[in-house]
């Protein structure tokens, strides 16, 4: 048995990343649930006692200050202490994201189990969501927002679930790549790349080369060219237009940059797509005119 507030929800207006149902309880001696399956990610993070955790053949025995997590169709079996049952506060959750997420603070792909710092605050977060348990757009949008919120105090306070050499490598390059997906019209440098990631620019560089085999500037500099070659193939934005759209002030670095990668100029080669375009267009019609 245990004395549990729970707030189960059913429907979900999100997609990328939401909350499935969360609780509180404080358990009886050898409570246990399991062994059962969850169709999403669960995390529980233990305020006092202790008690076990299984997946598959190993077991951890967890207290006050640790908490674990449970993935998705993965069996898992959990069991109060006899002498010190545990309380625990638990969140389950889901989404496109959900992994991603998990990984940005050292969960999942096989880490399971991590330290928290006793922090009241994750409590009265989800004491105060508990309350929000009837269906209102506004309660719909708090709840999204509190999962957010959780997860930005918890990757604060987390430890004990340390990346490998690999996976951080890998987290820094990934979000390097966004960084620039998101940022590359704003003229920024390879500077700020590595002050956003938070590393060195050498290191970037290192990693850049050994995961992508480029360097971070020339993934910048590829990124943009890319993107000037869609904007002079489908806008009529004028050359200036399609340098500032791609992060360069510039229209007369950004043609001559243009013009050392793909062998022309910008306007030559709109020139070329546009003809292309009006062939491609013509023997379309010449064949809907023979049927």
């Amino acid at each position: 048995m245990e004395d549990a507030y729970v707030l189960q929800l059913k429907n979900r207006k999100f997609s990328e990343f939401y909350l499935c149902y969360c609780g509180y309880a404080k358990c009886e001696p050898l409570h246990s649930f399991g062994p059962a399956v969850r169709p999403n990610y669960l995390l529980h993070l233990i305020l006092s006692g202790k008690g076990k955790y299984r997946v598959g053949e190993k077991t951890y025995d967890l207290s006050a200050g640790q908490g674990f997590l449970i993935e998705p169709e993965r069996q898992t079996f959990y069991q109060a202490d006899r002498e010190d049952p545990w309380t625990y506060l638990w969140i389950g959750f889901n989404g496109s994201r959900a992994a991603e997420y998990l990984s940005d603070i050292g969960l999942g792909g096989g880490h399971r189990i991590f330290r928290y710092e006793q922090n009241a605050m994750l409590k009265q977060m989800l004491v105060d969501i508990l309350k929000k348990n009837t269906y209102t757009i506004e309660n719909e949008f708090y709840r999204e927002s509190f999962l957010y919120a959780f997860f930005a105090l918890l990757s604060g306070c987390v430890t004990g679930a340390e990346r490998t050499g690999e996976e951080a490598e890998n987290i820094y390059v990934r979000k390097a790549v966004e960084y620039i997906q998101n940022n590359y019209h704003y003229g920024i440098r390879v500077s700020d790349i590595a002050d956003y990631v938070g590393v060195t620019r050498g290191y970037l560089h290192t990693l850049f080369t050994e995961s992508l085999h480029v360097s971070p500037q020339d993934y910048l500099v590829n990124y943009r060219i890319t993107r000037a070659e869609q904007l002079l193939s489908i806008t009529d934005l004028s050359i200036e237009g399609v340098a500032q759209s791609c992060g360069y002030q510039d229209p007369l670095v950004f043609s001559k940059l243009f013009k050392k990668k793909m062998g022309m100029t910008p306007s030559s080669y709109r020139k070329m797509k546009w003809e292309s375009a009006k062939t491609e267009l013509r023997e379309k019609k010449s064949r809907l005119d023979t049927l």
